[in-house]
């Protein structure tokens, strides 16, 4: 195994992109094999979309994002400004589907010039195709529920009816993000509907509606779009695929607004994302994760052939489909600093070395690698 870039003191930007895109460049992602093709190599290499953001016990945060993809086959850095701002030399394309609502971009043998590729967000030189977050967007409907929660329109306690069942609202935020629960998320995002967060069908967003809330916070790639009034958020529901965004630097960064230490992107003035009480919360929900199968891989170790990924304590939300396998949140350092994480990509089941594996066994070495170096490089 390479050695990834020695760290530098103190940890820099700079030396943490270079190190993130030794970890990507070093894995053998062309050994990843398609199920889809009976096992043989993908027509095209997968797409990542890896970011973190470093905060030691001393000294100041170092970010970073880098990029892969089938445009991007060496890896790109995402430029990202000394205020931890948006990434500024990409343009990010909507995840495209077809008439049908079915994933087209990373079918085997798909050819992207004659694929219609709608715009996301930005207009830099070099244009990515933002892989579907899968089950990752719970992360964004929890944060609505709390927000409703901290603005006194909603209560953990309060007792919500959905699809025949009456669970507390906490008793349906738990199982969405520690099982990924789509019954879950399907009855929070009702409510969120039911009480003006997400806007309804044929109605201009309120002024305190989720993307506005996004928007305000810095974050315009992260988009909950298309979804119905009764919590319909899959891709036959209209939603889903393509409507559902996020990408990994505004992951971290939502992550970042659920923590004290300040938003250097936002004016000195902004307010908290969530009260203390309620980020502790949905904190707690994360930490409580028992998906441990796309960067950690506590859940599948059993398996043959297992492959680590990250051991430090992991609060993250997980998702993953055929297609997809995503995974964010926050990594504990052993000298009591932390680092985040966000990672996007298209290798899902699909590209699994065992039917109970949710992804290639690249990905949790991709994160074993990049946390061995973090550890490092904070001098522990």
């Amino acid at each position: 195994m390479a050695e990834l870039p020695s760290p530098k003191s103190p940890l820099t930007h700079a030396a943490l992109a270079d190190a993130l895109l030794a970890a990507v460049r070093e894995r053998p992602w062309h050994e990843a094999r398609d199920r889809r093709r009976n096992g043989q190599p993908f027509t095209h290499p997968p797409s990542l979309d890896l970011a973190v953001a470093v905060f030691p016990r001393q000294g100041p945060p170092a970010w970073a994002n880098v990029l892969l993809s089938r445009e991007h086959p060496e890896g790109l850095v995402a430029q990202i400004d000394t205020r931890a701002g948006a990434v500024s030399n990409i343009a990010f394309l909507a995840d495209p589907v077809d008439a049908a609502g079915t994933s087209i971009a990373w079918q085997p043998g798909s050819d992207w010039q004659h694929i219609a590729l709608r715009p996301l967000h930005g207009d830099g030189p070099h244009r990515f195709v933002a892989p579907y977050p899968a089950s990752l967007i719970k992360l964004m409907v929890v944060v609505g529920v709390a927000r409703l929660v901290c603005e006194g329109s909603a209560s953990w306690h309060e007792r919500w009816t959905h699809g025949g069942q009456t669970r507390r609202v906490a008793d349906w935020c738990e199982p969405m993000i520690t099982v990924s629960s789509n019954e879950a998320t399907t009855a929070l995002v009702a409510l969120l509907h039911e009480r003006g967060l997400i806007r309804r069908e044929g109605e201009v967003e309120t002024r305190n509606g989720l993307h506005t809330l996004l928007a305000q916070q810095g974050l315009p790639t992260l988009r909950l779009a298309s979804t119905r009034a009764d919590g319909g958020w899959f891709n036959r529901s209209g939603s889903g695929v393509g409507q559902l965004q996020m990408t990994a630097w505004d992951t971290v960064r939502l992550l970042w607004r659920l923590q004290e230490t300040p938003a250097p992107w936002l004016p000195d003035s902004a307010a908290p994302l969530l009260p203390p009480a309620c980020r502790t919360q949905v904190m707690d929900w994360l930490a409580a994760q028992q998906l441990n199968q796309v960067l950690s891989t506590g859940s599948v170790c059993a398996l043959p052939g297992w492959v680590p990924g990250i051991q430090g304590r992991f609060a993250h939300k997980t998702g993953t489909t055929e297609t997809y396998a995503s995974d964010a949140g926050r990594v504990e350092l052993p000298d009591g600093g932390h680092f985040l994480v966000a990672l996007l990509t298209t290798l899902g089941s699909c590209s699994a070395p065992h039917p109970d594996a949710a992804c290639d066994w690249n990905v949790p070495a991709l994160g074993a690698a990049v946390e061995r170096w973090i550890v490092s490089s904070v001098g522990i």
